[in-house]
């Protein structure tokens, strides 16, 4: 829970990781380049006091994690978004077994999400089950432009990732999210591309897709998708740093989405330890459209909670403490 000047805000940080990107577990020069993109963005968005060393930020460890998050970050709740990059990472780069060790070990305080790949075609669908199953899955993240030996990349409109789908809906798997837009090295930039969001939306409407990185630098291709799919949500991993280093950009970004989809289909993340939440938390609620973005409709403080965290605690069904709540409106006593 975050304070200031009087107004309580719940915080669901709905992107975080558990990684491990030690030279140990590189499988190839790849998984050292897909950590150095990391890190690149994190020394170069972040300022300058919360920056960390390089070797810290390729394994930080669950003790590290915990009090980033729910000590220092005000986090109320968080959920594991995972990318495996198995041919990247002998162990994998996020680690699943103890991400999920930890959210057994602090219930209330974490959901993991897992993920799937539709190259995997039979045999993947079959370890969906059992993942659902051990897991408790609520959610996964997917990867679209992961590399699988000689392929670089997959739609989620293709013939197999409309059967997880429909795998995911016969599981009780609702929340989809999928990193959408940025590019991390060596991954390829269009196999990023929001396009393919538009026709699974449309097709699976009890799914959420939730579009982790909003799209960028695809903003306005999400914005237009959005709009029509009732289903689609924004994650804001990735964009919120530019609210320090790029604050006139940050306004355009948020300004964009709720003219588009509006306060109820956003959502807070910071995307840790891409970058920690105190501060992403903290420059937020301070934040305020420029005066010379008139075309921007001021940032309420009911529309920051719901960004904050009450959005995702409706997504995932977390119980928000009725303190934390927005107040409703007095009902209209009869005459």
């Amino acid at each position: 829970m975050y304070e200031k000047n009087g107004e309580k805000y719940y915080i669901c940080d709905a992107h975080i990781a558990l990684w491990d990107a030690r030279p140990e577990n590189q499988r190839n020069i790849h998984g050292k380049q897909f950590i150095d993109c990391f890190y690149d963005y994190h020394k170069n968005l972040s300022p300058e006091e919360v920056v960390w060393d390089y070797d810290t930020y390729t394994y930080y460890g669950e003790q590290r994690l915990l009090k980033d998050l729910f000590e220092d970050g005000y986090v109320d709740h968080a959920i594991f978004q995972p990318a495996i990059l198995s041919d990247f990472y002998k162990r994998g780069f996020g680690q699943t077994e103890d991400a999920l060790a930890l959210t057994r070990a602090n219930p209330g305080k974490l959901t993991y999400n897992h993920a799937w790949d539709p190259r995997h075609e039979e045999a993947g669908l079959e370890q969906l089950r059992k993942d659902a199953d051990r897991m408790g899955l609520k959610g996964v993240k997917l990867y679209t432009a992961e590399w699988n030996g000689d392929s670089r990349g997959w739609k989620l409109d293709s013939l197999w990732s409309r059967r997880y789908l429909e795998e995911c809906l016969k599981l009780g798997i609702k929340n989809i999210h999928v990193h959408k837009g940025p590019t991390i090295r060596p991954l390829d930039r269009d196999a990023f591309d929001v396009a393919d969001i538009d026709q699974v939306a449309t097709d699976y409407t009890e799914l959420n897709f939730i579009v982790e990185h909003v799209g960028l630098p695809r903003l306005e291709d999400f914005c237009w998708i959005a709009t029509q799919e009732p289903n689609v949500y924004g994650g804001l991993a990735v964009a919120m740093p530019f609210i320090h280093s790029r604050p006139k950009y940050f306004a355009q970004i948020i300004g964009e989405l709720l003219y588009w989809i509006g306060e109820d289909r956003i959502l807070f993340s910071s995307d840790y330890a891409l970058w920690t939440p105190k501060w992403l938390v903290e420059k937020f609620v301070d934040f305020e459209i420029p005066a010379d973005l008139p075309e921007y409709a001021p940032l309420t403080i009911a529309q920051k909670k719901k960004i904050l965290g009450l959005n995702a605690a409706s997504l995932y069904g977390l119980d928000v403490p009725a303190e934390l709540r927005l107040s409703m409106p007095e009902p209209a006593v009869a005459s």
